[in-house]
């Protein structure tokens, strides 16, 4: 089978918001942009020249190989997807398809093929670390605020002669409003049950890699199949009592502690590491799912300090909220401020 090449997007170099114009800008319909489109506004409320310049500041392009891509398709491919809430595939593909947000990514045409894979949202997230957000945030608003006081320049210019406007100027500017709140993130809600049930999976998915760097004699047995019926029957069902959970539970601890022995006795067979951090990351993940798990059973509680709650995201902490439709939230408690309706992100923890 043919392996699939990634076809390069076409490099767009980066031009100045002064150089754009809506009557220049080709439409495959041969029709002008609507100068009241939301992308269109937005976009000459965005500072692209010093972001564009913070960006390359913060990320310094390389002197040789292909040419890096247009920074304000980068920033603005961004802002789109949390604008529409879309994931990144779909992002993508609604830039290929929408002139109005590639003329707010500053393209001077309409471009039929894709702007980057959207594999690229990760380099770009890794790029736009929270301090190049929090300075860009600031320079956004200060755009914003030189444009409102140039319009206010020139309403005064229009007022009756021998009247100081200034006196008419309130002693202070807007408010300030602060809160607390969580960014959900996208994980499935945790059970035990489901917790140790994916832990298991996954070392019967590191055995069966171990055995294949190195198969001596027979593939252990794991007794998946078993364990695998073991979990389905407890949560496939509706209503199970507490006694049910409970031993389903203690079913699949079991099924684990097994199979961490045998992960154990395939590694001392080795004489250099034979997992990948990948996979390396995961064993010790779930060695602490096991330990945390455990100790809940034994104390009958289903509370624990830095619980882990997601093995693929480990860094995600529960927070009870007291929220009617959900009591407890999982994500990253932060602290915003919103000042002019802008929002400023204070602390992340």
């Amino acid at each position: 089978m043919a392996k699939s090449s990634k076809r390069r997007a076409p490099h767009s170099p980066y031009s100045s918001p002064d150089q754009l114009s809506l009557i220049g800008f080709e439409t495959p319909f041969y029709n002008q942009l609507d100068p009241n489109n939301r992308w269109v506004v937005l976009s000459a409320q965005i500072p692209w020249d010093v972001l564009v310049n913070l960006f390359n500041k913060h990320n310094p392009p390389k002197q040789t190989g292909r040419p890096a891509l247009n920074p304000r398709v980068l920033i603005g491919a961004v802002i789109i997807k949390h604008m529409l809430n879309l994931d990144d595939r779909e992002t993508v593909a609604q830039i290929t398809e929408n002139m109005y947000l590639q003329y707010f990514l500053g393209y001077s045409s309409y471009i039929k093929e894709p702007p980057f894979d959207p594999s690229l949202f990760v380099d770009i997230r890794r790029r736009l670390g929270q301090e190049l957000i929090a300075e860009m945030n600031e320079r956004i608003y200060g755009f914003s605020m030189d444009k409102g006081s140039k319009k206010g320049k020139k309403t005064e210019k229009t007022d009756k002669k021998g009247k100081d406007p200034t006196d008419e100027l309130p002693t202070n500017k807007g408010e300030v409003i602060y809160d607390a709140t969580v960014c959900p993130q996208d994980i499935a809600y945790p059970t035990d049950l489901g917790l140790l049930n994916t832990a298991r999976e996954i070392t019967e998915a590191i055995i069966d890699h171990l055995h294949t760097k190195q198969p001596i004699g027979k593939k252990p047995r794991t007794y998946r199949q078993k364990a695998r019926k073991s979990y389905l029957k407890v949560a496939q069902n509706k209503n199970p009592s507490k006694k049910t959970i409970r031993s389903g539970i203690k079913a699949q601890l079991q099924y684990l502690r097994r199979n961490f022995k045998t992960v154990e006795k395939q590694l001392d067979q080795f004489e250099v590491f034979p997992l990948d951090p990948t996979l390396q990351r995961k064993y010790w993940v779930i060695q602490t799912v096991y330990a945390q798990q455990l100790a809940m059973f034994e104390k009958r509680t289903h509370q624990m300090d830095d619980r882990i709650v997601s093995i693929h995201q480990p860094h995600v902490h529960p927070i009870v909220r007291g929220k009617a439709r959900s009591k407890t939230e999982f994500g990253a408690k932060i602290h915003l401020s919103l000042v002019d309706g802008y929002s400023f992100l204070d602390t992340i923890s």
